[in-house]
């Protein structure tokens, strides 16, 4: 938003200052500090009025919002426009974030499914296939030693 044409003068001093400081803030945080502020704030009554109107809409427009803006990190990836890729990676986890909270999940679950995945095969990666009519979840909590190849 382009805050010089949208804002009178005095207002603008003001947003620049918030702006500030929340940029400020978010970079002292680690990433995940920062993904589970905007959770809470999700919860919160002070709320931009974008995010207002996207909590307020369907679970369908949400994830439609998600894969949208998947799509344009991939589609930035592969114009190699870096610039592109990051700023669309946070629209990607802010959409996330919505997801999470529209789903009553808790980013904590997320980080702790991630530090499991770590614990049992060596990097937080996506989970190996399971054998057939077995649930890769299932195959996984049977047998915490298994290594990532020792899952077809």
């Amino acid at each position: 938003m382009n805050l010089h044409v949208a804002l009178r003068p005095e207002r603008r001093t003001r947003a620049r200052a918030r702006l500030r400081r929340a940029c400020a803030a978010d970079r002292a945080a680690p990433a995940s500090g920062q993904i589970e502020r905007l959770h809470a704030a999700l919860a919160g009554p002070d709320l931009p009025p974008r995010t207002r109107a996207l909590l307020a809409s369907g679970r369908a427009k949400k994830l439609r919002k998600l894969v949208e803006e998947a799509t344009e990190v991939a589609l930035d990836a592969q114009r190699g426009d870096r610039g592109g890729v990051v700023r669309e990676s946070a629209d990607l986890l802010y959409h996330l974030a919505v997801v999470w909270h529209d789903a009553g999940i808790d980013p904590h679950e997320v980080w702790t499914e991630m530090a499991r995945r770590a614990w049992r095969l060596g990097l937080a990666e996506k989970l190996p296939k399971a054998p057939k009519g077995v649930r890769r979840s299932a195959a996984l909590a049977t047998d915490p030693h298994l290594a990532p190849g020792d899952l077809p």
